[in-house]
């Protein structure tokens, strides 16, 4: 039995949002709990006979850069234990190439808000910052940049403003001007198979557009961690190089490489269906007060949740839902606008299909009556 917002709202909440989404009975984002069990399953089939990589060689580490290559359409493909790492590196060879220390890249790039300017501080490259924070890269941003860029980096999704895409016809004419200007375009699809859904595209036929490309095996994938950097096979030795150099040659890898092959390909096929999950939550989301999602409609199985009250307002609202419904949605909130909105990322994975929609209903019935209450009384 639920317990009904008014009877909920009279208690305290004792526990942090992140405390009481985790113990709620259904969660709707994610794969699983980031816990050894990740590991145990990965390697629940696995012959113990089988030999190791050893400092990047090997049949485990060479066949699965083979078979990503193959899936993205790549000549060759090389396995990083970071994509910090990884991107850092590329941007560092097409640099070296076009004899130019600029790259460019959306404000709200990894490398520019995540990476404590490793890319500037360890390679000494200045980037140059397209378009405004809140919109995507576009051709006209493009044509007006400085025409001694090295290299473009494009982020498909772009996480950090809801997981947005442009057309894919605009991705195409970004990619043939800067082929025709001689500017390198390297793809940051740290999501990549999410977005294959929306474009109706294979991974290979998006990554064509680009010089090369970095995937993530933790992410949409659910893996322990690990990614694979693609690209021509000059590139890609060099990127050894600059990998060995980084301190990424590990003496073996194979506890990352074998568990991004499973979730692989235990996932990579069921992105459709996290798409259209996103889709219809993000649709009930929309229809409760003080809400909206963005996009609006995702365009992956990702989406940014905005509540248009502060987060000191939101935050006891959320744990008494948490409480009341045992549905877990939401774990944690960004102020947004000094304060007065907040926000949060939601993205779907293998948990969505094992919780009841009409459990899901309930809980936004619940909200939606509860966020009626206080901005009737504001």
């Amino acid at each position: 039995m639920y317990n009904t917002p008014e009877s909920a709202s009279s208690k305290q909440p004792s526990l942090t949002l992140r405390e009481a989404f985790a113990q709620t009975e259904y969660i709707l984002p994610g794969h699983s709990d980031r816990n050894i069990n990740v590991l145990q399953q990965a390697f629940a089939d696995i012959d113990g006979d089988l030999s190791s990589d050893q400092y990047g060689r090997g049949q485990v580490i060479e066949d699965f850069q083979k078979q990503m290559a193959d899936v993205l359409g790549k000549e060759s493909a090389v396995f990083f234990p970071t994509g910090t790492m990884a991107q850092q590196i590329a941007l560092r060879i097409w640099c070296d190439r076009h004899n130019s220390a600029k790259v460019a890249y959306h404000p709200l790039c990894h490398l520019e808000i995540h990476e404590e300017d490793g890319l500037k501080e360890l390679h000494h490259i200045q980037s140059i910052l397209l378009a405004d924070q809140d919109r995507l890269i576009t051709l006209a941003d493009v044509k007006q940049m400085d025409q001694d860029i090295a290299c473009l980096l494009l982020e498909l999704p772009q996480r950090e403003i809801g997981g947005q895409l442009p057309p894919y016809s605009e991705l195409q004419a970004i990619s043939e001007y800067c082929r025709k200007q001689g500017i390198s375009i390297h793809l940051d699809g740290a999501r990549l198979f999410e977005i294959l859904p929306y474009y109706q595209k294979t991974a290979a036929e998006v990554c064509a557009l680009f010089d090369s490309v970095y995937i993530s095996f933790y992410k949409g994938i659910g893996g322990i961690a690990g990614a694979i950097l693609a690209g021509p096979s000059d590139f890609t030795a060099e990127s050894k190089v600059w990998k060995r150099r980084h301190g990424g040659d590990l003496i073996s890898l194979y506890p990352y490489i074998l568990s991004s092959k499973y979730y692989y390909e235990q996932r990579v096929g069921n992105m459709e269906q996290y798409y259209k999950e996103a889709v219809q939550l993000a649709q009930w989301m929309n229809k409760c007060t003080a809400i909206h999602t963005l996009p609006e409609v995702p365009v992956s199985n990702m989406f940014h949740i905005h509540f248009e009250l502060p987060k000191e307002q939101i935050e006891p609202i959320l744990i008494e839902m948490c409480q009341a419904t045992g549905v877990g949605i939401v774990q944690y909130l960004t102020d947004k606008k000094e304060g007065a909105h907040c926000s949060t990322e939601l993205v779907i994975g293998a948990r969505y299909e094992h919780v009841p929609q009409d459990r899901i209903q309930k809980a936004l019935a619940w909200l939606d009556q509860r966020l009626k209450e206080v901005t009737a009384n504001q």
